[in-house]
């Protein structure tokens, strides 16, 4: 997906992109490496968006993992079956992750990676979406999210940012990949 149809995107559903560009590919990296995959048997990826999240999922998991991405918007999906063409990816909300698991003959993952734009949803999408990554993940399983330098002064951050340590057990944060428009950091969470 170019960039002209990436903001295109972003203006007809603001509230489900989040974002006018892809992520970064050093984000890319940055958050598949904080996610540990390489031992994971079942990981499943929130709003992959264009791929580019996907795309390095893939040449980090084993090839025996279970692997699988949600996503609502129906040209983000087609987009990231397009950049990745054997992923499976599920047009449907995060929320109903577990039915997809059980589909995929597992109760629970290890990790849940997430291109979602929290800071743009409703206090209680944010809810759902957490309660629902604390039911699909196994007991130390891994969430890792991204946030927006900025999102450490407005009010949806902050907000988020407290959720997350409300819901988690420990919550960390990455150094700042300065090259990606805007700015961004990881957040890994550990149930």
């Amino acid at each position: 997906m170019n960039t002209l149809n990436f903001i295109r995107q972003f203006v007809v559903h603001p509230g489900m992109t989040g974002a006018i560009a892809a992520s970064s590919s050093g984000l890319a990296e940055l958050i598949t490496d904080e996610a540990d995959l390489s031992h994971a048997e079942a990981v499943v990826e929130f709003g992959p968006g264009s791929g580019v999240f996907t795309e390095r999922i893939l040449r980090k998991l084993s090839p025996d993992a279970t692997f699988f991405a949600m996503e609502v918007n129906g040209d983000f999906v087609q987009a990231t079956q397009a950049r990745c063409p054997d992923v499976t990816v599920y047009q449907d909300s995060a929320i109903h992750t577990a039915k997809y698991l059980k589909r995929q003959g597992h109760d629970a993952c290890d990790c849940v990676l997430c291109g979602l734009p929290w800071a743009a949803f409703p206090e209680t999408l944010q809810n759902e979406l957490l309660a629902t990554i604390q039911t699909v993940l196994r007991p130390g399983g891994r969430f890792l999210t991204f946030a927006y330098l900025q999102g450490l002064v407005l009010p949806a951050g902050l907000r988020f940012r407290k959720k997350l340590k409300a819901t988690f057990d420990r919550v960390t944060t990455t150094r700042t990949v300065w090259r990606n428009v805007p700015p961004a950091f990881v957040y890994c969470a550990v149930k």
